[in-house]
C-alpha cells in the first residue's frame, strides 16, 4: 500500500485540529475547537424605551388622524358616521395614516413582548397574536374596503374586522400569567381589557347607524389601551434596568 501524504499529521481528535485537516468533522465540533464565542444575551434598555414610547406614539397619531379628519371630511357626523366612513372619499389618506400608525405600533409591541419575554407559551402566542394584529389593520388601510364599493378583487374587510375582534379578546387572556410577573395590576388590566372587549365588540354589529359611529370610537380606545398598558409594563421594566 502506498503512504498517504496525511499520514504524518496528527489525528483528527487532537485539540488544536482544523477543518482544514479533517474536512469529515462536523460544523458542531468545529465550533467548539474554534473556542467560537456566542454573544451574552441581554435587555436593551434604550431599545425597549423608545420602542414604549414609539408604540404609544402611535395610538395618540391614530386618535389625532381620526379627529382631524372629523372636522377636515365635510358633512360628516362623528357620532353616526364611523371610522370607516372617513376612510374613504377624497380625504381617505388622512384616516390611512393613522392606521398605518397604529399598525407600526402594534409590531413595536410584538418586538418588545419578544424582547423581553415574559415566559410560558401564552406569551409567546400573544407575540404571534399582536404581529397578525398588526397586519390585519395595515390591511383594513391598505385594501380600501370601507362598505363603499369602491374596492378591486374580493372584498375581505369583513373578515379582516372578524379576526380582529377574536385578536383583540384572546390577546390579552394569553399574556396575563406573563404580564402578571411584572406587576399584579398589568395581569388584572389585561383581563378587563379582554371582558370589555368581548362583551363590547358584538354589540357593535347590533347597533343603529345613528349612534355606531361614537361606538366605534370607544372600542378604539379599549383598543388603545391594550397597546398603552403593555408598553407603560415595558418601560418601567426598561427603567428597572438602567
Amino acid at each position: 500500500m502506498g503512504v498517504s501524504p496525511d499520514d504524518d499529521l496528527p489525528p483528527c481528535d487532537e485539540p488544536d485540529i482544523r477543518l482544514a485537516r479533517c474536512p469529515f468533522v462536523n460544523w458542531r465540533t468545529q465550533l467548539v475547537r474554534e473556542d467560537m464565542k456566542l454573544p451574552e444575551a441581554g435587555h436593551e434598555p434604550a431599545l425597549i424605551v423608545a420602542l414604549g414610547w414609539f408604540a404609544i406614539a402611535g395610538c395618540v397619531a391614530m386618535a389625532a388622524s381620526i379627529l382631524i379628519a372629523d372636522f377636515v371630511v365635510p358633512e360628516h357626523n362623528w357620532i353616526a358616521d364611523t371610522i370607516s366612513d372617513l376612510g374613504a372619499g377624497k380625504y381617505e389618506f388622512i384616516v390611512d395614516i393613522g392606521i398605518y400608525a397604529f399598525s407600526a405600533s402594534l409590531i413595536a409591541i410584538a418586538l418588545l413582548a419578544a424582547h423581553v419575554h415574559m415566559g410560558g407559551w401564552g406569551w409567546s402566542l400573544g407575540i404571534a397574536g399582536f404581529a397578525f394584529l398588526a397586519l390585519i389593520v395595515f390591511l383594513v388601510g391598505a385594501r380600501n374596503e370601507y362598505g363603499d364599493r369602491d374596492s378591486d378583487g374580493v372584498v375581505i374587510h369583513i373578515y379582516l374586522v372578524y379576526a380582529l375582534g377574536v385578536l383583540m379578546a384572546a390577546i390579552p387572556l394569553l399574556m396575563v400569567k406573563g404580564a402578571g410577573r411584572a406587576g399584579k395590576f398589568y395581569g388584572r388590566t389585561l383581563v378587563g381589557i379582554a371582558v370589555v372587549w368581548a362583551i363590547s365588540a358584538p354589540v357593535f354589529f347590533f347597533l343603529p347607524s345613528s349612534i355606531d359611529g361614537i361606538y366605534e370610537r370607544y372600542l378604539g380606545l379599549v383598543a388603545f389601551s391594550l397597546v398603552i398598558t403593555l408598553a407603560t409594563l415595558f418601560i418601567k421594566f426598561a427603567r428597572r434596568l438602567q
